[in-house]
């Protein structure tokens, strides 16, 4: 077993998931605005730091996938936070990707750059406690879209920055995101995701990238957020499990699902489905911002002191995805 893999299996195995805490500051901004606490280094770290010392990191946590502003900063117990991330069992990881941008010659799609500096970037990284990276693609759907050019030109950019990653010691996770916003059946979903993927494998196996050492985060197969088309849990289980059998090599360890948009039942009833149809031998589990973190966030905000109440919402939270990704969630749980 190469030491990617075991890398990798750390972090998705035994009911693990990974909390995505890698929110720009813009995007950080948005959030802590939308429950008008003032966005600043020291309240993003205030918060950020309840959840990682929180009790479900050491059992429900396999990854932390951070942002540059937090990997470099410090503790109030004066460890950096990938001290204090690892100290739970859990292994730190950094996004690394520096944003999605207009696509030249399809100016209506994005693809997500940061390729220029990478190799500069991973060894900074490296040697700041990071074992995992993170890098997306993001797919609109529409009647035109995603075009060949997207499809084509962000599975490359995945592909290049898996290699580059693989070569500084640590594990790339993939995802190619094709976007819930807009008024697809979850059919069209399908194909589309299914090409989009398909792309990515070709291009990861051009550039020489070892499957075992990477992790996919893909998108689940779901119709668009204004479709009126409404499917079952089990309905989404089945045709996101036939997609992945259909387009991931087996050599792939597992599949870290994205929650996109999901609420944070819908993210864990949609996983749990998924897990207790899973007749492949991919490890399925979750990576998870929004569903993790916003009832967290909501609680927080009313009093920024009161990290119990905090921990014990995260908590809560982190150990229902962690049943939901061995098939062992129910919605009495939730109560």
């Amino acid at each position: 077993m190469s030491e990617l893999n075991k890398i990798a299996l750390k972090i998705i195995s035994n009911g693990k998931g990974i909390l995505a805490a890698d929110e720009s500051t813009a995007t950080m901004t948005n959030r802590l605005d939308s429950v008008n606490i003032i966005s600043n280094e020291k309240n993003r770290l205030l918060f950020r730091e309840i959840l990682f010392s929180s009790s479900s990191m050491k059992s429900c946590i396999g990854g932390v996938i951070l942002y540059d502003e937090t990997i470099r900063q410090k503790s109030s117990s004066g460890k950096t936070i990938p001290e204090l991330i690892n100290s739970t069992g859990a292994v730190t990881g950094i996004k690394v990707d520096t944003g999605a941008k207009v696509l030249a010659g399809s100016n209506k799609e994005k693809i997500t750059e940061g390729l220029d500096g990478l190799r500069e970037r991973l060894i900074d990284y490296y040697n700041l406690g990071a074992r995992f990276t993170k890098w997306r693609g993001v797919y609109k759907i529409t009647d035109r879209y995603p075009s060949k050019l997207s499809i084509s030109a962000n599975a490359h950019a995945l592909a290049r920055y898996a290699a580059l990653v693989q070569e500084a010691g640590m594990v790339p996770i993939v995802e190619p995101e094709v976007l819930m916003e807009g008024s697809h059946s979850a059919e069209d979903c399908f194909n589309k995701t299914s090409e989009v993927i398909k792309k990515c494998y070709d291009e990861l196996e051009l550039n020489k990238v070892e499957l075992k050492g990477t992790i996919l985060k893909p998108n689940m197969i779901l119709s668009g957020s204004s479709s009126s088309e409404k499917l079952s849990s089990t309905e989404i289980a089945e045709m996101t499990l036939k997609c992945l059998k259909d387009n991931v090599p087996s050599e792939v360890p597992g599949i870290a699902f994205l929650s996109g948009g999901q609420s944070d039942i819908e993210a864990t009833s949609n996983l749990n489905q998924i897990s207790l149809k899973n007749d492949t031998n991919f490890i399925m589990t979750y990576s998870y911002g929004r569903a993790l973190q916003q009832s967290a966030l909501k609680f927080w905000s009313k009093d920024i002191n009161n990290k119990e109440g905090t921990q014990e919402i995260f908590d809560h939270r982190a150990k229902m995805c962690t049943f939901a990704s061995q098939g062992k969630w129910s919605e009495n749980l939730e109560k």
